[in-house]
Protein backbone atom coordinates (compact mmCIF):
# COMPACT_ATOMS: atom_id res chain seq x y z
CA UNK A 1 0.00 0.00 0.00
CA UNK A 2 1.39 3.40 -0.99
CA UNK A 3 0.74 5.61 2.03
CA UNK A 4 2.19 8.77 0.55
CA UNK A 5 -0.13 9.33 -2.41
CA UNK A 6 -2.97 11.84 -2.47
CA UNK A 7 -6.60 10.96 -1.89
CA UNK A 8 -8.09 11.35 -5.37
CA UNK A 9 -11.82 10.93 -5.95
CA UNK A 10 -11.85 12.48 -9.40
CA UNK A 11 -11.57 9.27 -11.40
CA UNK A 12 -14.93 8.22 -12.79
CA UNK A 13 -16.96 9.90 -10.07
CA UNK A 14 -20.56 10.84 -10.61
CA UNK A 15 -23.12 11.76 -7.98
CA UNK A 16 -22.05 9.09 -5.55
CA UNK A 17 -18.70 10.54 -4.58
CA UNK A 18 -19.75 10.73 -0.93
CA UNK A 19 -19.39 6.96 -0.40
CA UNK A 20 -16.29 5.57 1.29
CA UNK A 21 -15.45 2.12 2.65
CA UNK A 22 -14.13 2.04 6.20
CA UNK A 23 -11.73 -0.77 5.28
CA UNK A 24 -10.04 -0.18 1.97
CA UNK A 25 -8.73 -3.08 -0.16
CA UNK A 26 -5.48 -2.62 -2.11
CA UNK A 27 -7.26 -2.10 -5.42
CA UNK A 28 -9.69 0.77 -6.01
CA UNK A 29 -13.16 -0.63 -5.32
CA UNK A 30 -16.13 -0.45 -7.63
CA UNK A 31 -19.06 0.77 -5.57
CA UNK A 32 -22.74 1.12 -6.36
CA UNK A 33 -24.55 4.13 -5.02
CA UNK A 34 -28.06 5.50 -5.58
CA UNK A 35 -28.19 8.73 -7.51
CA UNK A 36 -30.77 11.07 -6.00
CA UNK A 37 -32.43 8.10 -4.37
CA UNK A 38 -33.34 6.34 -7.62
CA UNK A 39 -31.19 4.70 -10.29
CA UNK A 40 -27.71 3.52 -9.42
CA UNK A 41 -24.48 4.58 -11.03
CA UNK A 42 -21.17 2.83 -10.57
CA UNK A 43 -18.09 4.81 -9.89
CA UNK A 44 -14.51 4.26 -8.86
CA UNK A 45 -12.84 5.74 -5.80
CA UNK A 46 -9.05 5.94 -5.86
CA UNK A 47 -7.87 5.35 -2.32
CA UNK A 48 -4.19 4.64 -2.86
CA UNK A 49 -3.26 5.08 0.75
CA UNK A 50 -6.24 4.16 2.83
CA UNK A 51 -7.53 5.66 6.00
CA UNK A 52 -5.07 5.59 8.83
CA UNK A 53 -6.12 3.18 11.57
CA UNK A 54 -5.81 4.61 15.06
CA UNK A 55 -3.33 7.45 15.26
CA UNK A 56 -1.88 6.88 11.79
CA UNK A 57 1.37 8.40 10.59
CA UNK A 58 2.05 12.12 10.64
CA UNK A 59 0.14 13.91 7.87
CA UNK A 60 -1.52 17.26 7.36
CA UNK A 61 -4.66 15.38 6.22
CA UNK A 62 -6.98 14.39 9.06
CA UNK A 63 -9.78 11.83 9.00
CA UNK A 64 -12.93 12.76 10.96
CA UNK A 65 -15.28 9.90 11.87
CA UNK A 66 -18.78 9.42 13.31
CA UNK A 67 -20.15 12.75 12.12
CA UNK A 68 -23.89 13.28 12.75
CA UNK A 69 -25.99 12.91 9.62
CA UNK A 70 -27.19 16.53 9.66
CA UNK A 71 -23.75 18.09 10.18
CA UNK A 72 -22.94 21.11 8.03
CA UNK A 73 -19.70 21.98 6.25
CA UNK A 74 -18.96 25.04 8.46
CA UNK A 75 -19.34 22.86 11.56
CA UNK A 76 -16.72 20.42 10.26
CA UNK A 77 -14.48 23.33 9.28
CA UNK A 78 -14.80 24.68 12.84
CA UNK A 79 -12.91 21.62 14.08
CA UNK A 80 -9.72 22.84 12.47
CA UNK A 81 -9.97 26.63 12.62
CA UNK A 82 -8.47 27.09 16.11
CA UNK A 83 -5.31 25.26 15.05
CA UNK A 84 -4.32 26.97 11.81
CA UNK A 85 -5.27 27.41 8.16
CA UNK A 86 -7.40 24.79 6.39
CA UNK A 87 -6.39 24.24 2.76
CA UNK A 88 -8.96 21.65 1.65
CA UNK A 89 -12.09 19.81 2.77
CA UNK A 90 -13.66 16.56 1.59
CA UNK A 91 -17.14 15.73 2.92
CA UNK A 92 -18.40 12.12 2.84
CA UNK A 93 -21.78 12.59 4.48
CA UNK A 94 -23.19 9.23 3.41
CA UNK A 95 -20.49 7.56 5.50
CA UNK A 96 -20.58 10.17 8.29
CA UNK A 97 -16.97 11.02 7.56
CA UNK A 98 -14.84 13.91 6.35
CA UNK A 99 -11.23 14.72 5.53
CA UNK A 100 -9.65 18.02 6.56
CA UNK A 101 -6.37 19.15 5.02
CA UNK A 102 -4.42 21.54 7.25
CA UNK A 103 -1.74 23.93 5.97
CA UNK A 104 1.04 22.07 7.81
CA UNK A 105 1.78 18.82 9.60
CA UNK A 106 2.47 20.83 12.75
CA UNK A 107 -1.05 22.28 12.76
CA UNK A 108 -2.52 18.82 12.15
CA UNK A 109 -0.44 17.34 14.96
CA UNK A 110 -1.54 20.05 17.39
CA UNK A 111 -5.18 19.40 16.44
CA UNK A 112 -4.92 15.61 16.91
CA UNK A 113 -3.10 16.04 20.22
CA UNK A 114 -5.76 18.42 21.54
CA UNK A 115 -8.72 16.27 20.49
CA UNK A 116 -7.13 13.16 21.99
CA UNK A 117 -7.75 14.72 25.42
CA UNK A 118 -10.92 16.73 24.70
CA UNK A 119 -13.34 14.92 22.42
CA UNK A 120 -15.10 17.40 20.13
CA UNK A 121 -18.90 17.42 20.01
CA UNK A 122 -20.94 18.38 16.95
CA UNK A 123 -24.74 18.56 17.29
CA UNK A 124 -24.53 16.75 20.64
CA UNK A 125 -22.58 13.83 19.11
CA UNK A 126 -18.94 13.03 19.91
CA UNK A 127 -16.75 12.87 16.80
CA UNK A 128 -13.25 11.46 16.39
CA UNK A 129 -10.19 12.93 14.69
CA UNK A 130 -7.12 10.96 13.57
CA UNK A 131 -4.31 11.19 11.04
CA UNK A 132 -4.98 9.94 7.53
CA UNK A 133 -2.36 8.09 5.48
CA UNK A 134 -3.11 10.51 2.63
CA UNK A 135 -0.62 13.33 2.25
CA UNK A 136 -3.01 15.64 0.36
CA UNK A 137 -6.60 15.86 -0.90
CA UNK A 138 -7.82 16.14 -4.46
CA UNK A 139 -11.50 16.92 -4.86
CA UNK A 140 -13.75 16.84 -7.90
CA UNK A 141 -16.50 19.16 -9.18
CA UNK A 142 -19.45 17.14 -7.94
CA UNK A 143 -22.20 19.24 -6.29
CA UNK A 144 -21.31 17.99 -2.80
CA UNK A 145 -17.64 18.85 -3.15
CA UNK A 146 -18.37 22.24 -4.74
CA UNK A 147 -20.60 23.00 -1.75
CA UNK A 148 -17.80 21.98 0.64
CA UNK A 149 -15.29 24.18 -1.19
CA UNK A 150 -17.72 27.11 -1.19
CA UNK A 151 -18.25 26.76 2.56
CA UNK A 152 -14.49 26.64 3.14
CA UNK A 153 -13.99 29.72 0.96
CA UNK A 154 -16.68 31.62 2.85
CA UNK A 155 -15.31 30.81 6.29
CA UNK A 156 -11.75 31.68 5.26
CA UNK A 157 -12.94 34.95 3.71
CA UNK A 158 -14.70 35.87 6.95
CA UNK A 159 -11.45 35.22 8.85
CA UNK A 160 -9.37 37.26 6.43
CA UNK A 161 -7.61 34.15 5.14
CA UNK A 162 -6.61 33.46 1.57
CA UNK A 163 -7.49 30.06 0.18
CA UNK A 164 -5.03 28.49 -2.25
CA UNK A 165 -7.90 27.26 -4.40
CA UNK A 166 -9.41 30.70 -5.00
CA UNK A 167 -11.94 31.16 -7.77
CA UNK A 168 -15.24 30.27 -6.11
CA UNK A 169 -17.30 33.38 -5.53
CA UNK A 170 -19.29 33.06 -2.34
CA UNK A 171 -20.74 35.68 -0.02
CA UNK A 172 -18.85 36.23 3.25
CA UNK A 173 -20.49 34.21 6.02
CA UNK A 174 -18.50 33.98 9.20
CA UNK A 175 -19.58 32.74 12.59
CA UNK A 176 -20.92 35.38 14.96
CA UNK A 177 -18.69 36.31 17.91
CA UNK A 178 -21.84 36.13 20.08
CA UNK A 179 -22.98 32.77 21.47
CA UNK A 180 -26.45 31.97 22.79
CA UNK A 181 -26.27 29.54 25.70
CA UNK A 182 -29.21 27.64 27.21
CA UNK A 183 -28.64 25.79 30.51
CA UNK A 184 -30.88 22.72 30.62
CA UNK A 185 -31.78 20.89 33.82
CA UNK A 186 -30.18 23.50 36.11
CA UNK A 187 -30.34 21.52 39.34
CA UNK A 188 -27.40 23.49 40.73
CA UNK A 189 -27.31 27.29 40.56
CA UNK A 190 -25.46 28.64 37.51
CA UNK A 191 -24.57 32.32 37.61
CA UNK A 192 -22.90 34.83 35.33
CA UNK A 193 -19.60 34.26 37.16
CA UNK A 194 -19.83 30.49 36.66
CA UNK A 195 -20.35 31.01 32.91
CA UNK A 196 -17.48 33.48 32.74
CA UNK A 197 -15.06 31.08 34.40
CA UNK A 198 -16.01 28.25 32.06
CA UNK A 199 -16.16 30.16 28.76
CA UNK A 200 -13.09 32.33 29.42
CA UNK A 201 -11.02 29.13 29.11
CA UNK A 202 -11.28 29.56 25.34
CA UNK A 203 -10.61 33.29 25.03
CA UNK A 204 -11.32 36.68 26.49
CA UNK A 205 -15.00 37.38 27.07
CA UNK A 206 -16.00 40.95 26.32
CA UNK A 207 -19.62 40.93 27.52
CA UNK A 208 -22.22 38.62 29.09
CA UNK A 209 -25.99 39.04 29.48
CA UNK A 210 -28.03 36.44 31.39
CA UNK A 211 -31.82 36.14 31.44
CA UNK A 212 -34.65 33.67 31.95
CA UNK A 213 -36.82 32.62 29.00
CA UNK A 214 -39.39 29.82 28.97
CA UNK A 215 -38.35 29.00 32.53
CA UNK A 216 -34.80 28.32 31.31
CA UNK A 217 -31.59 30.13 32.20
CA UNK A 218 -30.12 31.60 29.03
CA UNK A 219 -27.14 33.80 28.29
CA UNK A 220 -25.53 35.76 25.48
CA UNK A 221 -21.72 35.82 25.53
CA UNK A 222 -19.54 37.93 23.24
CA UNK A 223 -15.97 37.04 22.24
CA UNK A 224 -13.63 39.33 20.27
CA UNK A 225 -14.07 37.24 17.09
CA UNK A 226 -16.04 34.42 15.55
CA UNK A 227 -13.13 31.95 15.57
CA UNK A 228 -12.87 32.06 19.36
CA UNK A 229 -16.65 31.68 19.68
CA UNK A 230 -16.50 28.72 17.31
CA UNK A 231 -13.80 27.06 19.41
CA UNK A 232 -15.83 27.50 22.60
CA UNK A 233 -19.01 26.19 20.98
CA UNK A 234 -17.19 23.17 19.58
CA UNK A 235 -15.71 22.18 22.95
CA UNK A 236 -18.63 22.99 25.28
CA UNK A 237 -21.85 22.29 23.37
CA UNK A 238 -23.65 19.34 25.00
CA UNK A 239 -21.38 19.18 28.04
CA UNK A 240 -22.65 19.03 31.64
CA UNK A 241 -21.26 21.54 34.11
CA UNK A 242 -22.20 19.28 37.04
CA UNK A 243 -23.05 15.63 37.43
CA UNK A 244 -25.88 14.76 34.99
CA UNK A 245 -27.30 18.28 35.10
CA UNK A 246 -26.73 21.87 33.97
CA UNK A 247 -26.26 20.85 30.34
CA UNK A 248 -24.97 23.54 27.96
CA UNK A 249 -26.82 23.95 24.65
CA UNK A 250 -24.92 26.45 22.50
CA UNK A 251 -25.74 28.12 19.20
CA UNK A 252 -24.52 31.18 17.32
CA UNK A 253 -26.57 34.31 17.94
CA UNK A 254 -27.82 36.48 15.08
CA UNK A 255 -26.38 39.42 17.03
CA UNK A 256 -22.82 40.48 16.31
CA UNK A 257 -22.39 42.67 19.39
CA UNK A 258 -23.98 43.11 22.81
CA UNK A 259 -25.01 46.39 24.41
CA UNK A 260 -24.61 46.19 28.19
CA UNK A 261 -25.96 49.04 30.33
CA UNK A 262 -25.21 47.73 33.83
CA UNK A 263 -22.44 45.71 35.49
CA UNK A 264 -24.14 43.42 37.98
CA UNK A 265 -25.05 39.76 38.56
CA UNK A 266 -27.17 39.65 35.40
CA UNK A 267 -24.99 41.47 32.88
CA UNK A 268 -21.36 42.48 32.61
CA UNK A 269 -19.22 44.47 30.17
CA UNK A 270 -15.61 43.57 30.95
CA UNK A 271 -14.34 46.39 28.73
CA UNK A 272 -16.33 48.99 30.71
CA UNK A 273 -15.66 48.62 34.45
CA UNK A 274 -17.08 52.14 34.91
CA UNK A 275 -20.69 51.13 34.15
CA UNK A 276 -23.23 51.56 36.97
CA UNK A 277 -24.62 48.52 38.75
CA UNK A 278 -28.29 49.49 38.32
CA UNK A 279 -30.68 47.67 40.65
CA UNK A 280 -28.79 45.38 43.04
CA UNK A 281 -29.10 41.72 42.09
CA UNK A 282 -29.11 38.82 44.54
CA UNK A 283 -25.70 37.15 44.75
CA UNK A 284 -24.90 33.49 44.60
CA UNK A 285 -25.07 33.01 48.35
CA UNK A 286 -28.81 33.74 48.21
CA UNK A 287 -29.31 30.52 46.23
CA UNK A 288 -27.65 28.17 48.71
CA UNK A 289 -28.99 24.61 48.65
CA UNK A 290 -28.33 21.51 50.72
CA UNK A 291 -27.11 18.57 48.63
CA UNK A 292 -26.84 14.93 49.58
CA UNK A 293 -23.56 13.06 49.00
CA UNK A 294 -24.94 11.00 46.11
CA UNK A 295 -25.32 14.01 43.83
CA UNK A 296 -21.58 14.57 43.39
CA UNK A 297 -19.89 11.51 41.94
CA UNK A 298 -16.34 10.77 40.89
CA UNK A 299 -17.36 11.11 37.24
CA UNK A 300 -20.39 12.81 35.76
CA UNK A 301 -19.98 10.80 32.55
CA UNK A 302 -20.49 7.28 33.84
CA UNK A 303 -23.50 6.48 31.71
CA UNK A 304 -23.44 5.22 28.10
CA UNK A 305 -24.57 8.60 26.82
CA UNK A 306 -21.21 10.05 27.88
CA UNK A 307 -18.73 7.37 26.83
CA UNK A 308 -16.33 10.04 25.62
CA UNK A 309 -13.78 12.36 27.12
CA UNK A 310 -15.59 15.36 28.58
CA UNK A 311 -14.37 18.94 28.87
CA UNK A 312 -15.06 18.83 32.60
CA UNK A 313 -14.56 16.24 35.30
CA UNK A 314 -15.98 16.26 38.79
CA UNK A 315 -13.61 14.76 41.30
CA UNK A 316 -14.17 14.13 44.97
CA UNK A 317 -12.86 17.62 45.68
CA UNK A 318 -15.16 19.33 43.21
CA UNK A 319 -15.31 20.62 39.67
CA UNK A 320 -12.08 21.08 37.75
CA UNK A 321 -11.76 22.54 34.29
CA UNK A 322 -8.57 21.36 32.54
CA UNK A 323 -6.40 24.26 31.47
CA UNK A 324 -8.49 26.88 33.23
CA UNK A 325 -6.05 29.12 35.03
CA UNK A 326 -7.30 30.30 38.40
CA UNK A 327 -9.91 27.55 38.48
CA UNK A 328 -13.29 28.29 40.01
CA UNK A 329 -11.97 28.82 43.52
CA UNK A 330 -13.93 32.03 44.03
CA UNK A 331 -17.28 30.24 43.84
CA UNK A 332 -18.95 28.85 46.95
CA UNK A 333 -21.38 26.07 46.10
CA UNK A 334 -22.24 24.15 49.28
CA UNK A 335 -22.06 20.35 49.44
CA UNK A 336 -22.91 17.80 52.08
CA UNK A 337 -19.34 18.02 53.36
CA UNK A 338 -19.39 21.82 53.58
CA UNK A 339 -18.48 23.72 50.42
CA UNK A 340 -17.62 22.48 46.95
CA UNK A 341 -13.90 23.14 46.53
CA UNK A 342 -12.72 24.07 43.06
CA UNK A 343 -9.22 22.93 42.23
CA UNK A 344 -6.75 25.33 40.69
CA UNK A 345 -5.10 23.83 37.62
CA UNK A 346 -2.10 25.03 35.62
CA UNK A 347 -2.72 27.21 32.62
CA UNK A 348 -2.01 24.39 30.17
CA UNK A 349 0.31 24.69 27.20
CA UNK A 350 1.61 28.23 27.42
CA UNK A 351 5.02 27.63 25.77
CA UNK A 352 5.34 27.78 21.99
CA UNK A 353 8.12 26.34 19.85
CA UNK A 354 8.91 28.60 16.90
CA UNK A 355 11.04 27.18 14.09
CA UNK A 356 12.38 28.28 10.69
CA UNK A 357 13.40 31.67 12.05
CA UNK A 358 16.00 33.85 10.33
CA UNK A 359 18.96 33.52 12.72
CA UNK A 360 20.67 36.59 11.23
CA UNK A 361 17.80 38.93 12.13
CA UNK A 362 15.68 37.48 14.90
CA UNK A 363 16.18 38.55 18.53
CA UNK A 364 14.31 37.86 21.78
CA UNK A 365 13.03 41.44 21.67
CA UNK A 366 11.46 41.11 18.20
CA UNK A 367 9.67 37.91 19.23
CA UNK A 368 8.51 39.61 22.44
CA UNK A 369 6.98 42.51 20.46
CA UNK A 370 5.37 40.36 17.75
CA UNK A 371 3.89 37.68 20.01
CA UNK A 372 2.91 40.41 22.46
CA UNK A 373 0.20 41.48 20.00
CA UNK A 374 -1.74 38.34 20.98
CA UNK A 375 -0.91 38.00 24.68
CA UNK A 376 1.55 38.90 27.40
CA UNK A 377 4.94 37.30 26.71
CA UNK A 378 6.68 36.15 29.89
CA UNK A 379 9.96 34.74 28.56
CA UNK A 380 11.77 34.18 25.26
CA UNK A 381 14.67 31.81 24.58
CA UNK A 382 16.49 31.48 21.25
CA UNK A 383 18.13 28.05 21.27
CA UNK A 384 21.92 28.31 21.59
CA UNK A 385 22.83 25.52 19.15
CA UNK A 386 19.83 26.00 16.83
CA UNK A 387 19.31 29.72 16.48
CA UNK A 388 16.55 29.21 13.91
CA UNK A 389 14.43 27.85 16.77
CA UNK A 390 13.02 29.66 19.80
CA UNK A 391 10.72 29.12 22.77
CA UNK A 392 8.13 31.76 23.70
CA UNK A 393 6.27 31.50 27.01
CA UNK A 394 2.90 33.28 27.07
CA UNK A 395 0.90 34.20 30.18
CA UNK A 396 -1.53 31.31 29.67
CA UNK A 397 -2.61 28.61 27.25
CA UNK A 398 -5.38 30.69 25.68
CA UNK A 399 -2.95 33.41 24.67
CA UNK A 400 -0.51 30.79 23.35
CA UNK A 401 -3.27 29.27 21.20
CA UNK A 402 -4.26 32.72 19.95
CA UNK A 403 -0.68 33.61 18.98
CA UNK A 404 -0.16 30.27 17.27
CA UNK A 405 -3.37 30.51 15.23
CA UNK A 406 -2.56 34.04 14.00
CA UNK A 407 1.20 33.81 13.44
CA UNK A 408 1.85 30.24 12.25
CA UNK A 409 2.97 30.41 8.60
CA UNK A 410 3.51 34.18 8.58
CA UNK A 411 6.76 35.43 7.08
CA UNK A 412 9.26 37.06 9.45
CA UNK A 413 12.45 38.50 7.95
CA UNK A 414 11.93 36.52 4.75
CA UNK A 415 11.13 33.10 6.26
CA UNK A 416 7.75 31.49 6.96
CA UNK A 417 7.79 30.63 10.66
CA UNK A 418 6.32 27.41 12.01
CA UNK A 419 4.70 27.39 15.45
CA UNK A 420 3.71 24.41 17.57
CA UNK A 421 3.01 23.78 21.24
CA UNK A 422 6.20 22.96 23.13
CA UNK A 423 6.54 19.98 25.46
CA UNK A 424 8.06 22.37 28.02
CA UNK A 425 5.78 23.88 30.68
CA UNK A 426 8.02 26.94 31.12
CA UNK A 427 11.13 28.59 29.70
CA UNK A 428 14.09 28.13 32.02
CA UNK A 429 16.40 31.06 32.68
CA UNK A 430 20.16 30.42 32.43
CA UNK A 431 21.81 29.49 35.71
CA UNK A 432 23.73 32.19 37.46
CA UNK A 433 27.20 32.53 36.01
CA UNK A 434 26.22 30.83 32.74
CA UNK A 435 26.42 33.18 29.77
CA UNK A 436 23.97 32.51 26.92
CA UNK A 437 24.86 35.55 24.77
CA UNK A 438 21.62 37.29 25.68
CA UNK A 439 19.51 34.62 23.96
CA UNK A 440 17.16 34.21 26.97
CA UNK A 441 15.11 37.13 28.24
CA UNK A 442 12.61 37.44 31.10
CA UNK A 443 9.75 39.87 30.31
CA UNK A 444 7.55 39.00 33.30
CA UNK A 445 7.58 42.55 34.64
CA UNK A 446 7.67 44.37 31.30
CA UNK A 447 5.61 47.59 31.14
CA UNK A 448 4.83 46.80 27.48
CA UNK A 449 2.33 44.01 28.25
CA UNK A 450 -0.91 44.87 26.43
CA UNK A 451 -3.33 42.67 28.41
CA UNK A 452 -2.41 42.99 32.08
CA UNK A 453 -5.31 45.38 32.82
CA UNK A 454 -8.69 43.62 33.16
CA UNK A 455 -11.18 44.92 30.62
CA UNK A 456 -8.47 46.52 28.48
CA UNK A 457 -9.68 47.68 25.07
CA UNK A 458 -6.79 45.70 23.57
CA UNK A 459 -8.86 42.53 24.12
CA UNK A 460 -11.37 43.62 21.49
CA UNK A 461 -8.73 44.75 19.00
CA UNK A 462 -6.91 41.51 18.25
CA UNK A 463 -6.63 40.87 14.50
CA UNK A 464 -4.50 38.70 12.20
CA UNK A 465 -1.39 40.24 10.65
CA UNK A 466 -2.37 42.61 7.83
CA UNK A 467 -0.67 45.23 5.68
CA UNK A 468 -2.55 48.00 7.53
CA UNK A 469 -1.32 49.04 10.98
CA UNK A 470 -3.22 50.93 13.67
CA UNK A 471 -1.21 53.67 15.38
CA UNK A 472 -2.14 55.33 18.66
CA UNK A 473 -0.71 57.63 21.34
CA UNK A 474 0.44 60.13 18.71
CA UNK A 475 1.34 63.57 20.19
CA UNK A 476 -0.25 66.72 18.69
CA UNK A 477 3.04 68.00 17.26
CA UNK A 478 3.58 64.94 15.03
CA UNK A 479 2.12 65.33 11.52
CA UNK A 480 1.43 62.91 8.68
CA UNK A 481 4.79 63.45 6.96
CA UNK A 482 6.67 62.65 10.19
CA UNK A 483 5.00 59.25 10.50
CA UNK A 484 5.29 58.42 6.79
CA UNK A 485 9.02 59.18 6.95
CA UNK A 486 9.39 57.08 10.09
CA UNK A 487 7.72 54.01 8.60
CA UNK A 488 9.65 54.28 5.31
CA UNK A 489 13.00 54.90 7.03
CA UNK A 490 13.93 51.20 6.94
CA UNK A 491 13.30 50.98 3.20
CA UNK A 492 9.70 49.79 3.38
CA UNK A 493 6.91 51.14 1.17
CA UNK A 494 4.19 53.29 2.75
CA UNK A 495 1.20 53.00 0.40
CA UNK A 496 -1.32 55.11 2.34
CA UNK A 497 -1.83 57.02 5.58
CA UNK A 498 -4.87 58.44 7.32
CA UNK A 499 -5.45 60.14 10.67
CA UNK A 500 -8.69 59.30 12.47
CA UNK A 501 -11.10 62.13 11.74
CA UNK A 502 -12.24 62.68 15.32
CA UNK A 503 -9.00 61.79 17.09
CA UNK A 504 -5.57 62.72 15.73
CA UNK A 505 -3.97 60.63 18.46
CA UNK A 506 -4.73 57.63 16.20
CA UNK A 507 -4.01 56.82 12.56
CA UNK A 508 -3.83 54.02 10.00
CA UNK A 509 -0.75 53.36 7.88
CA UNK A 510 -0.81 50.87 5.00
CA UNK A 511 2.49 49.18 4.19
CA UNK A 512 3.47 47.56 0.91
CA UNK A 513 2.86 44.03 2.20
CA UNK A 514 1.97 42.03 5.29
CA UNK A 515 5.65 41.09 5.68
CA UNK A 516 6.65 44.77 5.75
CA UNK A 517 3.85 45.56 8.22
CA UNK A 518 5.07 42.81 10.60
CA UNK A 519 8.62 44.16 10.51
CA UNK A 520 7.38 47.76 10.96
CA UNK A 521 5.30 46.78 14.00
CA UNK A 522 8.33 45.11 15.59
CA UNK A 523 10.56 48.12 14.86
CA UNK A 524 8.26 51.00 15.76
CA UNK A 525 5.98 49.75 18.54
CA UNK A 526 6.94 51.80 21.63
CA UNK A 527 8.97 54.21 19.45
CA UNK A 528 9.63 57.48 21.32
CA UNK A 529 7.83 60.31 19.48
CA UNK A 530 8.77 62.94 22.06
CA UNK A 531 6.59 64.79 24.58
CA UNK A 532 6.57 61.60 26.69
CA UNK A 533 4.56 59.81 23.97
CA UNK A 534 5.56 56.28 22.95
CA UNK A 535 3.90 55.03 19.77
CA UNK A 536 1.52 52.07 20.06
CA UNK A 537 1.28 49.83 16.97
CA UNK A 538 -1.08 46.93 16.27
CA UNK A 539 -2.61 45.18 13.25
CA UNK A 540 -5.84 46.66 11.87
CA UNK A 541 -8.86 44.98 10.31
CA UNK A 542 -9.50 48.13 8.28
CA UNK A 543 -7.94 49.27 5.04
CA UNK A 544 -7.35 52.78 3.73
Amino acid sequence: MDGGLPLDITAGTKRGSEELFSCVPPAPPIMSSPANGSDSKKFKVDLRGGVAPGAGSLSRVLHVRKLPGDVTEPEVISLGLPFGSITNLLMLKAKNQAFIEMSSEEAAQTMVTYYSSVTPVLRHHPVYVQFSNHKELKTDNSPNQVRAQAALQAVLASQGGVHPMAGLEVPGMGPSPVLRVVVENPFYPVTLDVLHQIFSKFGTLLRIITFTKNNQLQALLQYPDGTTAQHAKLSLDGQNIYNACCTLRISFSKLTSLNVKYNNDKSRDYTRPDLPSGDPQPGMEHHAMAFTPGLISASPYGGPAHAFSPAFTIQQTGLTVPGLHGGLASLGLPTATGRLAFSTLPAGHAVLLISNLNPERVTPHCLFILFGVYGDVMRVKILFNKKENALVQMADGTQAQLAMSHLNGQRLYGKAVRITLSKHSSVQLPREGHEDQGLTKDYGSSPLHRFKKPGSKNYSNIFPPSSTLHLSNIPPSVVEEDLKMLFSSSGALVKAFKFFQKDHKMALVQMGSVDEAIEALIEFHNHDLGENHHLRVSFSKSSI
